[in-house]
């Protein structure tokens, strides 16, 4: 038996979401600041600028972390690599390699309370199932889902235009049913959704967050030409074909 105290109810913090085993707090002020950073702490705290951290209740589901992602946990919390034998390691291992993320990812187990690092990046709780169970990320924004879930390596479905339009050839993707917890430069209130209906989107930069898996994925030219896509601007373009859904960022992800 344990308990939690002066956590989340203390009067700093506040409750920001609560999806499945996750619960995402923020912090409102930073109180643990020196006089020399107390200006840069209050003007943080005035743009949205504050720590937020992830709850994770392992009574309700099992829980996947990227790598060195637990802060502390309490009670009956069992780490394992969730490898299932060494056909399994390879297979993480391949993917790992080729879409950035770790090879392998903690799977925690259990009754009791795990705590993730705090980030100063925006927690987003996504609801695979409210994508047809399938979605796909761009890269670094996994931070942790309900282990139910499974991951795969997508890969773009032109890889010559892909390595020239600077953008990684797999992307990591989601399926199942369960809690998927991204890690973003951007806030959730700001985030663009757009739902296709067997049509198309263009997005010229690194500002989608997440597809449907059932959406293709292309990088092309902006125009029918070389010399059209040049004389426009542009150069190459994401472009998103299908029926799903896109997160849309309102400026290029690196420059939030």
């Amino acid at each position: 038996m344990y308990k939690i105290k002066n956590f989340t109810d203390n009067d700093d913090i506040r409750t920001l979401d609560t999806k499945g085993a996750f619960t995402v707090v923020e912090y409102l002020r930073d109180l643990s600041v020196m006089p020399s950073a107390a200006q840069t702490a209050y003007f943080c705290n005035e743009m949205n600028v504050r720590k937020r951290q992830v709850i994770c209740e392992l009574s309700k589901a099992n829980v996947t972390t990227q790598a060195g992602a637990m802060q502390w946990m309490a009670g009956d919390v069992n780490a394992t690599t969730g490898v299932k034998g060494i056909g399994d390691l390879f297979s993480k291992a391949l993917r790992g390699s080729v879409t950035g993320e770790s090879a392998i990812k903690p799977e925690y187990t259990g009754s009791g309370t795990l705590v993730l690092e705090p980030t100063y990046k925006h927690i987003i709780l996504i609801d695979v199932a409210d994508w047809n169970g399938s979605i796909v990320l761009d890269d670094g924004l996994f931070l942790a889902c309900e282990s139910t879930l499974k991951h795969k390596a997508v890969a773009r479905s032109n890889f010559s235009s892909a390595v020239a339009g600077g953008e990684g050839l797999f992307n990591l993707g989601i399926s199942g049913n369960g809690i998927l917890c991204l890690e973003s430069e951007c806030p959730k209130q700001e985030l663009i959704e757009i739902e296709l209906q067997d049509d198309v989107l263009k997005i010229d930069g690194n500002m989608a967050v997440a597809w449907s898996g059932s959406l293709n994925f292309t990088v092309e030219r902006s125009g029918k030409s070389l010399i059209g896509s040049a004389a426009s601007g542009e150069g190459l373009v994401n472009v998103y074909r299908g029926t799903g859904k896109v997160l849309l960022a309102p400026v290029v992800r690196g420059l939030v």
